[in-house]
């Protein structure tokens, strides 16, 4: 898809989000107040306003490139699937301490790399050694900023607050005490300069004006070369490549020094140049992100396995737990149910709002304008004033929509079962009075390490690779079928701790994603509900650690490709974790810290992202 930059100061066509509020710093910051300042809050509310942030920095950035598959997914800039590479230092601000103005800047600058650079000419021009390749990248991301003209005096600003606070955090956390880190900033405060046509950072030239001397004479006529060509990428990276390897001649003359003892080859850039490497997050040290990897077992056979279905079992939930115990946790859950204080017919409401659509249910009459009304002609003669001859239609909102919610009921989940069981128990009745179909579904492990299974591939020789070794529990709390009257005993099933074993992410959306893909309804929306990637200690110890890991994200791509034969919008719902790398609509709930209704209103929110994700 391709699209020609918006007329600045409108609204963006062919960018669902962008349509509905103006992209304007100032219009987003109003829509994100709390977002300028992140001082005094807690890691899981800077988690969820970091998420949003993202939210609308690949609004603009879609609007602005016109490539409408671009994606934040844990703080990192995704094209579909893949993530993007991280151009630049200054387009990488950090959640603890940059405002919201500078993420906005990186994304203009990402954008406007993606609209203005040909990736396959870079790629071919790229230099093989990897300290002239950070300058290159620097300089070719300088030559796309450059691009933006006059008439976008707002990215322009956003541009320049950005790398001036980046300029300013690197002065201050004492990057530039070393030489080769000095070298580096200088020759970025000077290319940018000359490229861009804008003065160095003021509150910098003291600190590189020495080494700003004696680099003019060595680089200048590359500098002017950069200025001159910054309009034809091809012309301009004859400049850059000879600035890249004549700095990068220098820094290797050097060699580590007494200032920067053992710092060498890409490794010494990176840790002078990017305060990424040097600074740690809050909010990712304090609320993480979800680490998964590339599975080389899956690399090399792409072929999901499975040793053994033999123990595999789906199941309704009351059937694991003994009658009057279901009967006691159902009064534990109805206790702690009357104590949240939601307002049940208002999520009702806002639910059918989102969920439902107008569908026709006949005609009123009586009206002054409309249809006219063919039974009413000879009122007409008989009263020429009389006005009410028309029909108008009448629309009755229908929710032809089915619901289902994926619960990981894995061990660490046994902290969080009491309050998700409530609600979930309002949440499904909110969902049957707005008219939804819903289901809850959860699954786990039949048993810890493995189980029979990895005892017969352990009698069978443990042949390598043997892909999934562990017995599978699916269990049903609510079927779709089941009004929540007759589901409201097996929902109390979630408060049983001992259903809460390991967890087999990958295969349980696809079971899941298959029985929603049998319902009629037009729309089909599938939530899963976990804290953690999926975990099974048999199947990574047999295989590698990241054999279930990669498996969940093909499942979660082929369920929102139609794997299924159906359109099944999916979301990752992280409780205390940011599920962003597996799910590209997620969401972070804090359930320590928020009550029930503000946790009810951000899953509003996030069925509502739909349309704009």
């Amino acid at each position: 898809m391709s699209a020609a930059p918006a007329r600045p100061g409108s609204a963006p066509q062919g960018d669902a989000f962008a349509l509905a509020r103006d992209t304007s710093p100032s219009a987003l910051a109003r829509d994100l107040p709390e977002a300028t300042a992140y001082g005094g809050a807690s890691a899981p509310l800077l988690a969820r306003r970091q998420q949003r942030v993202d939210e609308l920095c690949a609004a603009a950035i879609r609007a602005i490139s016109g490539q409408a598959d671009l994606q934040f997914r844990g703080q990192r800039l995704h094209r579909g699937r893949s993530p993007l590479p991280l151009y630049a230092p200054h387009l990488q601000p950090q959640p603890a301490s940059a405002d919201f103005a500078s993420f906005r800047g990186a994304a203009d600058g990402l954008a406007l790399r993606l609209l203005h650079s040909d990736e396959a000419l870079h790629a071919r021009l790229r230099p093989a050694d990897a300290l002239e390749r950070l300058l290159f990248e620097l300089l070719e991301q300088f030559r796309c900023e450059a691009a933006c003209g006059a008439p976008w005096r707002g990215l322009q600003r956003n541009l320049r607050h950005c790398f001036e606070t980046w300029s300013l955090a690197f002065q201050q956390a004492g990057l530039g005490d070393s030489a080769r880190g000095l070298l580096l900033y200088t020759v970025a405060q000077m290319a940018r300069s000359r490229v861009s046509g804008e003065p160095v950072v003021e509150q910098t030239e003291d600190l590189i004006e020495a080494t700003r001397a004696a680099l003019a004479p060595v680089i200048g006529v590359d500098l002017a070369g950069l200025r001159r060509a910054r309009t034809d990428q091809c012309a301009y990276a004859v400049h850059a490549l000879s600035l890249a390897r004549c700095i990068a001649g220098m820094l290797r003359a050097a060699g580590p020094g007494e200032d920067d003892p053992g710092a060498q080859g890409e490794s010494d850039a990176h840790a002078a140049f990017a305060l990424l490497t040097e600074s740690s997050s809050e909010v990712s040290s304090s609320f993480a992100t979800a680490v998964c990897g590339r599975s080389l077992v899956l690399a090399g056979a792409p072929a999901y396995r499975v040793f053994s279905r033999a123990y595999d079992r789906e199941t309704a939930a009351a059937g694991l737990v003994r009658k009057p115990l279901l009967q006691a946790l159902r009064e534990r859950l109805d206790a702690r149910v009357a104590t949240m204080g939601v307002n049940l017919a208002w999520l009702a409401r806002s639910l059918r709002a989102l969920l439902a659509a107008p569908v026709r249910d006949g005609w009123d009459g009586g009206h002054e304008e409309g249809q006219l009304d063919g039974r009413r002609l000879a009122q007409l003669v008989a009263t020429p004033c009389e006005r009410r001859l028309f029909l108008s239609e009448r629309a009755q909102p229908v929710a032809d929509c089915a619901l289902t919610v994926l619960v990981d009921c894995s061990g660490s989940m046994k902290e969080h079962a009491g309050q998700l069981a409530a609600l979930l128990d309002l949440w499904v009745r909110a969902l049957e009075m707005a008219g939804v179909v819903s289901e809850v579904l959860g699954f786990t492990t039949g048993a810890w390490n493995g189980g029979r299974a990895q005892r017969d591939w352990v009698r069978a020789g443990r042949p390598p690779h043997p892909g999934r070794l562990n017995e599978l529990c699916h269990m049903v709390f609510k079927d779709a079928q089941a009004p929540w009257r007759r589901a409201r005993l097996p929902m109390a099933a979630l408060l049983r701790g001992e259903l809460f074993r390991e967890g087999v992410d990958g295969e349980a959306l696809q079971w899941a994603a298959r029985r929603l893909a049998q319902r009629g309804e037009s729309r089909k929306l599938l939530l899963v509900l976990s804290d953690g990637s999926p975990m099974d200690s048999a199947t990574s110890l047999a295989n590698d650690a990241q054999y279930l890991d990669h498996h969940l994200r093909d499942m979660v791509h082929a369920v929102e490709a139609g794997a299924h034969g159906a359109a099944i919008t999916v979301f990752g719902v992280g409780v205390g974790l940011d599920l962003s790398p597996y799910y590209r609509r997620s969401l972070v709930l804090d359930l320590a810290g928020s009550t029930a209704s503000d946790t009810l209103r951000e899953l509003l929110g996030l069925l509502a992202s739909r349309a704009r994700r």
